[in-house]
């Protein structure tokens, strides 16, 4: 199947209702008696929300356990191609997830889940008045990014082009998570992150808009892995991450529609 192909598919199967997979969607239940470990990689802008999700994907099936490795999506694509033992793949971004699929590491065509955009994170003070993306293109602020291979990375390199602006950052990370890390420490002025980032860092950082983030979106797939151990409980909770109760989660987090 080309790229274009896999993306129609991506689309046409992130319509909760079509036929790409709704068993148990509004219960979170697995197969009929299911136990095991079922473990999940998903990409690091996930972990609030997969955190909640694989809560209450135990709860409904008491006998399961829900093992959950957080990274950048690119990260656990190589993880995968080297061998590394899973059952879900979740990344940030449509390209990482191609990449998974040309590796040979997901068993079927991806769904879309979820979509997120990026906002600029600075500490509470903002002590260097930090008020749009052409303050993160000023040397004398102290700047932290995404580097460019991962998926917030990707995102970022994009607003800047559409604002034709060029970063200045003095650190660039593997994860989102690091970037936001870097604000809440105050060691960065700023930072951009994803806005379901702000909001899971509470009070310890303030989040600004910024006009360009609307013409850049990240949209969110998933898929079971190759010659996952527990195949029929990944099934299960992919069907639970796109069904009305998992998109509430998410939504609630700040994550949009696809």
């Amino acid at each position: 199947m080309t790229l274009a192909s896999r993306r129609i598919a991506l689309l046409l199967c992130a319509l909760p209702l079509l036929a790409c997979g709704t068993t148990g969607q509004q219960t979170g239940g697995g197969p009929e008696g299911a136990s095991g470990e079922l473990t999940i990689f998903a990409a690091a802008s996930l972990t609030e929300g997969f955190t909640e999700l694989g809560t209450r994907f135990e709860q409904a099936n008491p006998g399961v356990t829900v093992r959950l490795s957080f990274a950048g999506s690119g990260a656990l694509v190589h993880q995968l191609a080297e061998g590394a033992p899973a059952d879900v793949l979740a990344t940030a971004d449509v390209p990482t997830m191609d990449r998974a699929v040309d590796a040979g590491v997901v068993a079927q065509d991806p769904v879309l889940f979820a979509a997120n955009r990026l906002r600029i994170a600075v500490p509470p003070d903002n002590p260097a008045d930090v008020e749009g993306l052409e303050d993160l293109a000023e040397a004398g602020n102290t700047v932290a990014l995404c580097a460019a291979e991962v998926p917030c990375g990707a995102a970022t390199a994009a607003v800047f082009d559409v604002a034709e602006l060029t970063p200045a950052p003095d650190t660039e990370e593997q994860d989102v998570k690091a970037v936001l890390t870097k604000v809440v420490l105050g060691e960065a002025d700023a930072g951009l992150v994803y806005r379901t980032d702000v909001g899971s860092a509470g009070e310890t950082v303030v989040g600004i808009d910024f006009p360009e983030s609307q013409d850049v979106v990240n949209d969110y797939p998933i898929a079971l892995v190759e010659d996952a151990p527990q195949a029929g409980l990944a099934e299960s909770f992919i069907e639970f991450v796109r069904s009305a109760r998992g998109t509430e989660v998410l939504t609630e987090l700040g994550f949009e529609a696809p």
